[in-house]
Order: C-alpha cells, then sequence, then structure tokens
C-alpha cells in the first residue's frame, strides 16, 4: 500500500476526524493522528492483515520549545512481509513548568519494542505514556530533576553533592593547566609472540 492507500484504510476504519493534518509531500510523509485514538489505530494496523504492521522501527519524542508550546511523538512503522512504511504523529500541548506532563496512549502492548522507546521519551523529553506497564525513568536517575531534551532545560547545580556542569571542569577541578607528572614511565608494548623465521 502506498501513502494514499493507508490514509484512506485509516479514514475508512475510523472515520475523517481520526487524522488531524496530513504532510503527503515530505521527504517521509506523515500523518497526524487524534492523541487519544493512537493506540486503537495503531493496534488495527498491526492487526489487519490487508496492512500488517508488524515492526515498530522507531518511536521519537520532540520538544519544539516554549514558543511553539507543542511536543511531538512520531512512529515509524514498517511491514516486513508487505515492505511498506509509514509514519504517524501524535502533537501534544508542551506543559509549563509545575504543570502536569503531557500523555499519550502507550503502544507498548502492541509492539513491545516500544516499551523502551517509550522510557526514554518520558526521561529525556517528558511525556508521560498512559498504561505504560512499567513508566520509569530508564537513562536518568530516578529523582533527576528535569528532563534533558526539553530545549528550555536547565542542568541542576549539583546531584548529591556532586558537581554537576563540566564545561569548565579543568579550570575548576584544581589542575588549571598544570602539567601531567608521570609518576613511572610507560613500558612500550611489545609483541610476545613468535616470529615465524
Amino acid at each position: 500500500m502506498n501513502f494514499g492507500e493507508l490514509r484512506d484504510f485509516i479514514k475508512g476504519k475510523f472515520g475523517e476526524e481520526v487524522i488531524v493534518s496530513e504532510k503527503p509531500d515530505n521527504l517521509q510523509p506523515y500523518l497526524v493522528l487524534q492523541t487519544e485514538r493512537l493506540a486503537e489505530v495503531c493496534l488495527e494496523l498491526h492487526d489487519n492483515e490487508l496492512t500488517y504492521f508488524d515492526s515498530l522501527s522507531c518511536v521519537t519524542g520532540i520538544d519544539n520549545g516554549p514558543e511553539a508550546g507543542t511536543m511531538e511523538v512520531v512512529y515509524n512503522l514498517y511491514s516486513i512481509p508487505y515492505d511498506h512504511h509509514l509514519m504517524l504523529k501524535v502533537i501534544v500541548p508542551r506543559n509549563a513548568e509545575g504543570e502536569p506532563i503531557p500523555q499519550v496512549p502507550t503502544v507498548s502492548s502492541i509492539w513491545r519494542t516500544a516499551d523502551w522507546h517509550e522510557r526514554e521519551i518520558f526521561d529525556l523529553v517528558g511525556i508521560y505514556f498512559q498504561d505504560h506497564p512499567d513508566m520509569r525513568r530508564i537513562l536518568c536517575s530516578a529523582d533527576w530533576e528535569g528532563h534533558p531534551l526539553r530545549k528550555d532545560y536547565k542542568l541542576q547545580d549539583y546531584y548529591h553533592g556532586i558537581k554537576v556542569p563540566y564545561d569548565d571542569h579543568n579550570e575548576n577541578s584544581g589542575f588549571r593547566g598544570e602539567p601531567v607528572q608521570l609518576t613511572s614511565r610507560p613500558e612500550p608494548f611489545t609483541d610476545k609472540r613468535e616470529k615465524p623465521s
């Protein structure tokens, strides 16, 4: 199926309103879906024998910044037997500091690979995936402050008493450009194998 056929398939199953917008002339065409209907559309695309998107190649979280006020989750689907691709997006409002983070339905029950992708997006971008079986940070520690891939992220100065920013590490750590003095002489590497005669 090509992009137009896949779009028409989704509209036929779920109604025209499920597709918020589309970008068919993009280098990689995509559909923007209603956020709350994402999981049911994905389940149909996975289970239906006409589409059978058996592979979720990637899930990406995007922060469009405070000025735009939106965040996106992008899904790259692939059908191995049919060799067709589809990119889906959902767009959610970006939360301000102190407000609850945006929520998107999980697709981890459809494609197991979404499990860690969604946790990474939660951790680094700050989008929560509803009904995910293990929604917790995956790269940062559980008590880390903020989401490091947000465009307005400010690195905390200290974490458990350890200075975090390392931009001026050498200037602030006591080395200040002094020459390094080795306490022993390095031994040259020797090849201990026998050479053929």
